[in-house]
């Protein structure tokens, strides 16, 4: 319901007006001068606005589009970017799929997109209002909407594949990280939905512990970690109902870097296989440098990357990689070497005058990237990089690189 006690029947001409006259707003004084609009609902138009500020690169499609309608500022923090939503039509598995915990409906709608038939179940009622809505608008028209919770509904329907996005709120508003303290319990329904379905995808939190989400999900043959552009965005643990307890050694894992205007970066292995690997480490830096993706680093794969790559780690927790050789497979970002130098405190002093501008990682190294700006005084940017680091000899350096160009690299 809207704050007039209305329903979300759709946007008036004049509200879609006003939402565009003020969309570079500041909020708080646009609220404080809504006696000025007495014929209009500032605070449900400021609602709007602040909404479709968060989803502009976001949902793309959905900000195009003005007769989409929010049901809160909270859904759209909350809801998947375009980008992970299309990656997940992938796992989808049969003709019918159930999202469970529908929110703003973007995962319903995108995987609706490659089912015949999707069912939205969300447990407000304005949430299922706006959705319905909204489908029609984007011409969703394969998109059943039910109002209920997924634990009351659970047993009641039955769908090839399940897909749950657990709310990471607590009732005091606090973000929660843990499977078990998100709602509805997955842990709880879990049996109950295996049995009714092919498939079951559960989204959990990207600061989630694999090891123990894999503990409470013993029925999980795979496991997807996703970033966009490099920022660890999602962990999708895909369940399979013929797997009671399945090793986690035989679990795969899809360690994914989603690039919009490129092409993805996917590293996939089995668990098992990481265990088996054996640990490949350089005496000294090489000729080019490599930064595993976020996704990458999330996943686990320090070991198993240098071994089928043919490149070497340059510390067991350093989580950087050196080849005399251009690696143009590695999944994440790659550098030409220019110069490695040891680390000192007359280095930091003299790095300025050098270098006065660049772009600064610190690895496996006992001072943070602020700490290492303030004693060198380097500013942030330009197209320097320099990455401060320890190597398996326990010899703390700096190196100093450019961006790999690969169509240079490889001649």
């Amino acid at each position: 319901m809207r704050k007039d006690g209305s329903s979300f029947i759709g946007l008036s001409p004049e509200l879609k007006a006003f939402i565009r006259m003020h969309f570079a707003d500041d909020p708080e004084r646009l609220l404080l001068s809504a006696s000025r609009y007495p014929e209009m609902d500032v605070p449900f138009a400021i609602d709007q606005i602040i909404a479709r500020r968060q989803i502009r690169e976001k949902l793309p499609v959905w900000f195009a589009e003005e007769e989409i309608v929010f049901p809160s500022r909270l859904s759209t923090e909350q809801c998947s970017s375009e980008n992970t939503a299309r990656y997940k039509q992938g796992l989808l598995r049969g003709e019918c799929f159930c999202d469970l915990t529908g929110g703003l409906g973007v995962d319903t709608f995108y995987l609706a997109q490659k089912a015949k038939k999707g069912i939205y179940v969300e447990r407000f009622t304005e949430y299922c209002a706006a959705a319905e809505h909204n489908f029609k608008v984007l011409g969703a028209g394969n998109i059943q909407v039910m109002q209920g919770n997924a634990e009351e509904l659970a047993g009641h329907l039955s769908a090839d594949t399940f897909y749950l996005d657990p709310a990471r709120r607590a009732k005091d508003n606090k973000r929660v990280f843990a499977l078990t303290d998100c709602e509805p319990d997955v842990v709880q329904l879990k049996s109950l939905l295996l049995e009714r379905c092919r498939r079951m995808i559960v989204k959990v939190s990207p600061m989630a512990d694999v090891e123990e989400t894999l503990r409470l999900l013993p029925e999980t043959s795979e496991v997807h970690v996703v970033s966009v552009r490099n920022e660890c965005k999602e962990l999708l643990f895909v369940l399979d109902p013929a797997i009671r307890r399945l090793d986690d050694g035989e679990v795969r894992i899809c360690a994914v870097n989603l690039r919009p205007e490129e092409t993805e970066q996917c590293f996939s292995f089995i668990r098992k296989e990481e265990k088996a690997a054996k640990l490949q480490t350089a005496t000294e830096v090489k000729r080019f440098l490599y930064e595993p993706h976020a996704a990458l680093l999330k996943s686990g794969a320090f070991k198993l990357i240098a071994c089928r790559l043919g490149i070497e780690k340059l510390h067991q927790h350093s989580h950087l990689y050196t080849s005399d050789r251009y690696c143009a497979d590695f999944p994440g970002r790659s550098f030409t070497v220019d110069r490695t130098v040891d680390f000192s405190g007359r280095l930091l002093k003299e790095l300025k005058k050098e270098i006065p501008q660049a772009n600064l990682s610190t690895r496996n190294f006992p001072i943070t990237v602020a700490e290492f700006r303030k004693r060198s005084g380097i500013k942030d940017g330009g197209a320097v990089y320099l990455f401060a680091t320890t190597l398996s000899c326990e010899r703390r350096v700096v190196i100093e690189c450019h961006k790999a160009e690969r169509t240079a690299e490889i001649r």
